[in-house]
């Protein structure tokens, strides 16, 4: 009878098999109990006890969206191992992001295999600041992996608190992001579920924009001419360094694809007085971008009002917090007070939990959302990608970051054609990583 139920609701998998996957140590104790919480996934209605074959006429449906919250309630983990290895993959071209300037990833890559044999990967990314770089991140991935390897099954839920409580608060958000990717694409692969489905289920598929560093004049122009021959429809390009060279940058590049659409991040490298200059001189010369990423410093809270308040009459550019948006009081704050048109999310800023629920004051809000990522590989871009696709909720996507990446050292994934992805694999998010060799 729980097999069956089971396989119904698409949980049954040759690589893992149906009777491996739930409560393993609980399964013989209480399997009435067990039977209770897999059906209840599926009622209409708290008290409505329906019966095995309405789970089976509605299984494509719960294939679909089978839905994260309800997963975290009825699946219980049993973590075998656990462990954190150093990512590094060099850049085509050093990168400056923020105040740093990168020559090569320096990540942390996160394998979690549970007891039915059922691996999902995470990734950490790792941008250097004071008192944190990848040997740190490395340490607290391993006190997280030694603790989730140690303990007795509990419910996913439950283990996802604890990785919570290990890694707190935005310090340590790309480490929560890096082990909440993996322990989600463990489950996931435990009940043949792709992430897009259980994110949601509204699409397989998207498009991204691809980012020009900063870079000199020469560069950034050759990038661009690279990227659009490749099918990308819209530019990010990091500006707010030196405000005549940025408008030089982008006149050159619209006058060569004036069919581009473009992206601004200033980075907070702006002045509310030099951010409006900017908007100016470019509508002067034929260039409205359609966002205006962080034009002016994090705590600058009226600069970047009366910069979205000009941008937003005068030349319906968007302003985007980015910067500016650290947590749910910020996201409240920007939201009260009008402050911007769009939210950036990165799963390294919030973790995998932290990003659904700020998804979820955002879309009540009436604000627009945009997903971005830092230096990383397929396989964070990966969870980000069919998050975005799965919820659907996304109007600005730019996920492109591997393209930066002198090789790819994920196997499988999502398929990459230009600027469109496609998450065709069966379950989880699909891509993996050589372990013996990293």
């Amino acid at each position: 009878m729980l097999s069956s139920t089971m396989a119904s609701l698409g949980f049954a998998s040759s690589l893992c098999p149906t009777n491996s996957l739930f409560f393993a140590p609980c399964v013989h104790r209480h399997p009435r109990n067990l039977l209770g919480r897999v059906i209840a996934s599926c009622r209409t209605s708290s008290s409505e006890l329906i019966t095995e074959a309405a789970v089976a006429e509605s299984t494509e449906r719960n294939r679909t969206g089978f839905g994260l919250k309800n997963l975290t309630e009825i699946f219980w983990v049993d973590v075998h191992r656990a462990e954190g290895r150093p990512l590094n993959v060099r850049l085509d071209e050093p990168l400056t992001i923020g105040s740093s300037r990168l020559e090569e990833v320096e990540n942390v890559a996160v394998r979690v295999e549970l007891s039915n044999g059922c691996v999902g990967w995470g990734e950490v990314s790792v941008l250097p600041r004071v008192n944190w770089n990848q040997a740190t991140a490395l340490e607290k991935v391993r006190e997280a992996c030694e603790f989730l390897g140690q303990g007795p099954p509990v419910s996913l839920n439950l283990a996802l608190d604890q990785i919570s409580k290990i890694v707190p608060g935005s310090e340590f958000a790309s480490v929560r992001a890096g082990l909440e990717m993996a322990l989600i694409d463990a489950v996931a692969n435990s009940i043949d579920v792709p992430l897009w489905r259980l994110f949601g289920g509204v699409s397989n598929t998207l498009s991204t924009a691809a980012t020009i560093p900063t870079t000199s004049s020469a560069k950034a122009f050759d990038l661009a001419a690279k990227y659009c021959k490749l099918g990308f429809k819209t530019l990010k390009i990091k500006v707010g360094r030196d405000l005549n060279a940025d408008i030089e940058v982008l006149q050159s590049i619209r006058a060569a694809h004036p069919h581009c659409l473009f992206i601004l991040d200033a980075n907070e490298g702006y002045t509310s007085k030099e951010a409006i200059e900017v908007l100016e001189k470019l509508n002067e010369n034929g260039v409205t971008p359609i966002l205006f990423e962080q034009p002016v410093h994090r705590d600058d809270w009226r600069g970047l009002g009366d910069v979205s308040s000009v941008a937003r009459e005068k030349y319906g550019t968007s302003v985007v917090a980015d910067e500016s948006c650290r947590n749910l009081v910020d996201v409240q704050k920007l939201v009260e007070e009008n402050l911007v048109d769009v939210i950036n999310i990165k799963l390294s800023k919030f973790g995998v939990l932290g990003t659904l629920e700020i998804v979820e004051m955002v879309k009540k809000s009436g604000l627009n959302l945009m997903i971005d990522s830092v230096a990383e590989t397929r396989l964070a871009t990966g969870v980000a990608g069919h998050l975005a696709a799965g919820l659907g909720c996304f109007k600005y996507i730019n996920i492109s970051a591997p393209i930066l990446l002198s090789e790819d050292p994920v196997v499988g994934g999502y398929e990459v054609s230009g600027a469109d992805y496609k998450f065709v694999n069966s379950r989880g998010q699909g891509g993996f990583l050589k372990w013996d060799i990293l």
